[in-house]
Parts: C-alpha cells; sequence; structure tokens
C-alpha cells in the first residue's frame, strides 16, 4: 500500500489563517528551497518567525516575558528562548487554534503515561518540503527512485505519527511502484519481505529499507529464527531512527550496526540514521555508521546548540551538554526547543551520545519546570 502526502510545493499557504501570514510562510519555503542561504538570512527569518510566535503564543510569550525576551531585545536567533520538549505534553504551544490545524502528530507518551506530546500543524507545506528536500540530498544519493521497504504502519493505521507521514513522503516522492509496506495491523509481513529481498537479491536491483530502528532488531531476530541471512546488491541502503526501549530488546549501538550489516549484506556506511522528533519538522542524518558515534547534522534551515539545561549558556566544542534546536520549519510552535539528548558539538555537526542521566537530566526537569511555572502564570 502505498503513502499519498501532498506534494511538497513552494507557494503560498492555501487559506492561511490571520495568525499566520501568508507572506511568512511563502518567505520560509523560499528560504528552505534555497540551497545557498546564509547566517543573516536564518537569523532574520527567525527573528520574525520569534515575533509571530511571541505575539500569538500566549504560553510561550509569558515564558519569553519571564526570561526578558521580546522582540525589541532578541537580536540574534541564539537569544530566543529553548522550550523545553516536556512543554509539549502540558500545554498547546501553537499560533493557529488547535481545531483549525490540518495535522496534529503526537509523541508515543511511553515516558509520561498516557500524557502525550501534541505538535499542531496548520498545513504540512512546510514539513513536506523540509522532509523531501533533505532526505533527497542525504538519503538518496544522487537516485530519483529506489525500490523501497517500509517497516512502520501506514498513515491509515498511525495517523497522528509524525514518523509514519515521513515514512509515507519517502514511499511516494522517492519509492519506484514496486515500494510497499511490510509491516500493518497483523505486524510483520515476513513471507511477502522475504520474497521480495530474494527478488532483489536475484535481481541485483538497489533496495532501501527504512523503518523505525526496534522494526529492524524485530526483522532481524525473525530472520535469524529461520535461519537466512541476505546480500542486498550494491546501491542498497537502510534507514533506521529511534531507539529500542520498551519496544524490543535492548542492543549496543555498535551490535545492532553490526548485525545490520551482516544481515542484509549491506556496509555499514549505507546503514543510515536519521535523528528526529515530533517536536521537530525537520530532521538530522549521518554518513553511514562505520564508526561510532556518527556525525549527525541537518540541513541549512535548522541549527544545533549545546547548552548547560541549568544555566542555558553554550558549551564550549568538545564538552557535553543538552542539544538545543531552532528549527524555521517549526513556524507555527516554537522554532527553538531544548532536547533531553546529551551530546557534543563537532566539526560539521553534533555526536549524538544519548538521553540525559543524573546532574543534566535533574537541569532538564528543573528547565520544565520553570517553563511550566513561567507559562501557567
Amino acid at each position: 500500500m502505498r503513502g499519498t502526502p501532498r506534494k511538497a510545493v513552494v507557494a503560498e499557504a492555501a487559506n492561511p489563517s490571520s495568525q499566520e501570514p501568508s507572506s511568512l510562510v511563502a518567505d520560509l519555503l523560499a528560504y528552505i528551497a534555497r540551497p545557498d542561504a546564509g547566517e543573516a538570512a536564518f537569523n532574520a527569518l527567525a527573528l520574525r518567525l520569534f515575533a509571530q510566535q511571541f505575539q500569538h503564543n500566549t504560553a510561550f510569550q509569558k515564558f519569553c516575558q519571564q526570561r526578558g525576551r521580546t522582540p525589541r531585545t532578541v537580536k540574534s536567533w541564539r537569544e530566543i528562548p529553548a522550550v523545553p520538549i516536556n512543554g509539549f505534553k502540558d500545554l498547546s504551544l501553537s499560533c493557529v487554534p488547535p481545531e483549525h490545524c490540518e495535522r496534529v502528530f503526537m509523541t508515543s507518551g511511553t515516558t509520561r503515561g498516557d500524557v502525550k506530546g501534541r505538535h499542531y500543524h496548520p498545513h504540512l507545506q512546510v514539513y513536506d518540503l523540509s522532509m523531501t528536500l533533505n532526505f533527497r540530498q542525504r538519503f538518496m544519493a544522487g537516485s530519483e527512485r529506489v525500490r523501497m521497504g517500509i517497516l512502520f504502519p501506514s498513515e491509515q493505521l498511525m495517523p497522528n505519527s509524525s514518523l509514519a507521514h515521513y515514512l509515507a513522503l519517502a514511499l511516494h516522492e522517492f519509492g519506484t511502484p514496486e515500494s510497499r509496506y511490510y509491516l500493518g495491523a497483523d505486524g510483520l509481513q515476513m513471507d511477502e519481505l522475504c520474497k521480495t529481498l530474494v527478488q532483489v537479491q536475484t535481481s541485483g536491483e538497489p533496495f532501501a529499507l527504512l523503518g523505525a530502528s526496534y522494526s529492524f532488531v524485530h526483522l532481524m531476530d525473525a530472520l535469524q529464527a529461520r535461519g537466512l541471512t541476505f546480500r542486498l546488491p550494491a546501491g542498497s541502503r537502510l534507514l533506521d531512527t529511534g531507539g529500542f526501549k520498551g519496544q524490543s530488546r535492548e542492543m549496543d549501538m555498535g551490535e545492532f550496526y553490526e548485525q545490520l550489516s551482516a544481515t542484509f549484506g549491506v556496509p555499514r556506511s549505507q546503514c543510515i540514521n536519521m535523528y528526529g522528533m515530533t517536536e521537530l519538522s525537520t530532521q538530522f542524518y549521518d554518513a553511514g555508521n562505520a564508526t561510532l558515534p556518527a556525525l549527525k547534522s541537518g540541513p541549512h534551515w535548522i541549527r544545533t546548540r549545546v547548552l548547560d539545561p541549568l544555566t542555558g549558556q553554550e558549551m564550549p566544542a568538545g564538552e557535553r551538554g543538552i542539544l538545543a534546536h531552532t528549527d524555521l520549519g517549526n513556524f507555527n510552535s516554537v522554532t527553538t526547543i531544548l532536547t533531553e539528548d546529551v551530546g557534543v558539538e563537532v566539526e560539521g555537526g553534533f555526536l549524538l551520545l544519548g538521553r540525559a542521566q543524573g546532574a543534566q537530566a535533574k537541569g532538564c526537569s528543573l528547565a520544565v519546570d520553570e517553563f511550566l511555572k513561567a507559562a501557567r502564570t
């Protein structure tokens, strides 16, 4: 079953809300489409988005005022207050009334009971353009289309999943007509997938297998139980995203990519990891996982800083801190979020080192408490 998401185009938003100036969205789409866009243009657009969100996103406005940050005082995108990622679980961070939004992406809710983070999208033009331009450059390796297998449910089964929409876009925009899903309401379709893997192995046609990291763990366990391995043709590649916690058995990342390579006959340099989250509209990629941790980087419309979660100050390059991302694709919510991921800034991007623990986790919790207290006053 193939996905049928809206095709991303550089155009003004259809029927824009009065709280979403069409000129701002049009300028954002044009900026994303410009490969030569520089730092000055990024900063100017980030400040315009900040002013828009300060005016129309009440919870965010209160948080900024508590920190003494307003459109009058903020002169750089680095000064825009970073909203803790858990704020999406407790408040409606949206410039447009949620009921007017075309799509709401929700987190799994596994870390805080049944409480799910919600990211509101008035329309998907910005998200879709961000995904497709970035995916073409970072995963497609110069190919227009490749035969794909998707190890994740479709949008019809998971309409509030940002990953389901991301993979539907990949299939629709970059997959050949033979591309399809291999995970549905009844689980993993092992017989069909094995038949496809044998077919492409024999034909010499490159194949791309994409899905959640834990889906690959389940698949590799099932193939091992059948005593099966494959050697996919040259040009084949794998894409995994997310982790394993609560979804499958835990695996060391080195072991995971070594087993991926051995199971499918694909070099670790062609085992790509996508780092993304529901609360962002843009994804990060590495250039394969031959060495770990692999360097992650994003396109020109997103910037990453490494912060001390207690002070909000940037850490020197090479020192650990909490990752904060400024994503211009987040035009309706907040551009800058403070994650709970530990990382190190290096030349060309950052190294993702895992989830915050100990003092860093405490710092993230205090940042959440500060945000909620300010936003609710």
